[in-house]
C-alpha cells in the first residue's frame, strides 16, 4: 500500500512493502498528543531557535572519523544502533521519552531517524516537515513540524544518543523525491532529482532549513545522510540518462553543499550497492538503480559508507549475506573511511534470527565495520500498543534482545578500550 496524506492512513500500523527494497516504509500506530498542537506555522525561512528547551547535556563533541574507525574525543567509538523511523511521527514526548530511554539502558549509542515528511497539508497533528501545496514547497517550523524533530534531538542529547538524520526518501512513503518531482516538473522521470536545477535548489533549501536549526557543534547528530535509499528509480521510473556518473556527481555536489553549512558533522549516503562491471548479481553490478558504493566513499565530503543486507527479500542464501559484510570491510580498508552496517533483518518468523544474527556480528567484529544497527528498534506505545511490526521488529522484552543487542554491545565496546 502507498501511503497517502489523511491522517486517518497515518495513524493506522500500515506496512507499503517494496521488493527489492528496505522496509523504511513501515508506518507505526500513533499516540494521541498530550496537548493539541496548533496551527501548523510555515514558512519558506528558516529559523534558529528551537521548538523545545534542551536538558541539560552529558554529551561530549562530535563523532569523527579518523581511518576506518570512529573519534569521540579522541577515543574510538565503535557502536551498536538501530533504525527508529518512526520516532519523529509521535504525538506523545512521553513515547519519545520512553523510547530514548530503553535505547540507552540497551547500550546502544546511535540511532536512525528520519528527518524528512513531505505532505501535501500539514492541518492536524500528523507530522508534516515540509509541505507541498503547489509547486512551491514550505517548510513546517510548527508544533507538528520540524518542533518534533527539536525534541528529539533534545531528548536524545540528554542521554548521549546520537542521530543518523536523512533528509529526504527515495520512495514514495512519506512524500518522498518523487513528491518534489510531480509538483516542480510534472511528467519527468525519477532522476529528474539529481539534475533539475529548480529541484535540487528544492532539496538545499529544505537541507539548510533542518540543518541550520542546530550549532555546527551539536554532539547529538552523529550525520546528516543525504537520502534513505539513492536510486535512478522511486515511485516513478528512470530515463535512459541515468548512470552511476550523474548520481555520483548529485552525491558530490550535496555532500558539498551540507559541509559548507555544516564542516562539523559527518555525511553520509545510505544503502550500499556496488557497481562492479560483469557481475549478473544486482547488487554487486548496479542492476538495481546503478548505486556506486565504493565511487561515493571515495568523494572527499562523504564521511563513511554504509550498506544493507535483507537476504530474505533479495532472495539469497545467509551465507552470501556472511560475503557482504565481508566485501563491505574490505572496501573499507582500501579506501580508508568508516563503514557502517545500517540496515539488517532476518524475520522473526524463519526461526533462524539468533543463529544468524550470531554469525553476522562475528563477522562484524573480526573485520573493519565500525557501526551495527539492525533494523528496527520497537517498543511500547501509550496508546497504540507495540510500533508497527514488519516481522523484523526486535523489542526490549523479546526473548533473543538480551544476548542480539544487549551482550552484543558489551562485546563491541570491548573495541573501544
Amino acid at each position: 500500500m502507498t501511503v497517502g496524506d489523511g491522517q486517518k492512513n497515518l495513524k493506522l500500523h500500515l506496512c507499503s512493502y517494496k521488493a527489492l527494497v528496505d522496509y523504511w516504509q513501515c508506518i507505526p500506530g500513533t499516540a494521541q498528543p498530550t496537548t493539541t498542537p496548533s496551527t501548523p506555522t510555515t514558512t519558506q525561512v528558516v529559523i534558529t531557535a528551537p521548538g523545545t528547551p534542551a536538558p541539560a547535556s552529558t554529551a561530549s563533541g562530535a563523532v569523527t572519523r579518523s581511518g576506518t574507525e570512529f573519534r569521540l574525543n579522541w577515543r574510538r567509538f565503535y557502536f551498536v544502533g538501530s533504525n527508529a523511523y518512526w520516532l519523529p511521527m509521535l504525538e506523545n514526548q512521553a513515547d519519545v521519552n520512553n523510547a530514548l530511554d530503553r535505547v540507552k539502558v540497551s547500550g546502544m549509542k546511535v540511532l536512525r531517524i528520519r528527518g524528512f515528511a513531505d505532505l501535501t497539508s500539514g492541518s492536524g497533528s500528523t507530522t508534516a516537515f515540509q509541505i507541498w501545496s503547489g509547486s512551491a514547497p514550505t517548510v513546517n517550523t510548527g508544533a507538528n513540524g520540524l518542533q518534533r524533530l527539536d525534541y528529539i534531538v533534545s531528548a536524545a542529547r540528554a542521554r548521549n544518543i546520537r542521530l543518523v538524520i536523512p533528509l529526504v526518501n527515495n520512495w514514495g512513503d512519506y512524500g518522498g523525491m518523487d513528491r518534489c518531482i510531480n509538483s516542480m516538473a510534472t511528467g519527468s522521470m525519477h532522476d529528474a532529482f539529481y539534475t533539475s536545477t529548480a529541484i535540487k535548489n528544492a532539496y538545499e533549501n529544505y537541507v539548510r532549513a533542518v540543518i541550520t536549526r542546530y550549532s555546527t557543534t551539536e554532539p547529538t547528530i552523529f550525520s546528516w545522510q543525504l537520502t534513505n535509499g539513492l536510486r535512478c528509480k522511486g515511485s516513478l521510473g528512470a530515463t535512459s540518462a541515468c548512470n552511476p556518473v550523474m548520481l555520483t556527481a548529485w552525491v558530490n555536489e550535496m555532500s558539498t553543499y551540507i559541509k559548507l553549512l555544516d564542516p562539523n558533522h559527518m555525511v553520509s549516503v545510505s544503502e550500499g550497492f556496488f557497481n562492479r562491471a560483469r557481475n549478473s548479481d544486482w547488487q554487486y553490478g548496479g542492476g538495481e538503480g546503478v548505486f556506486d558504493n565504493e565511487a561515493y566513499l571515495r568523494l572527499p565530503n562523504v564521511d563513511y559508507g554504509t550498506f544493507h543486507l535483507y537476504v530474505t527479500s533479495w532472495s539469497k542464501t545467509y551465507a552470501w549475506g556472511d560475503q557482504w559484510i565481508k566485501d563491505h570491510a574490505a572496501v573499507a580498508t582500501a579506501i580508508g573511511k568508516p563503514m557502517v552496517l545500517e540496515e539488517y533483518s532476518v524475520p522473526r518468523s524463519s526461526g533462524l534470527r539468533l543463529s544468524v544474527y550470531r554469525t553476522w556480528h562475528d563477522i562484524v567484529l573480526a573485520n573493519a565495520i565500525a557501526g551495527d544497527m539492525y533494523w528496527q528498534f520497537g517498543t511500547m506505545l501509550s496508546n497504540a500498543g507495540r510500533t508497527h511490526d514488519d516481522t523484523n521488529r526486535m523489542c526490549t522484552d523479546d526473548a533473543e534482545y538480551n544476548e542480539l543487542v544487549v551482550q552484543y554491545v558489551t562485546r563491541i565496546e570491548a573495541k573501544n578500550a
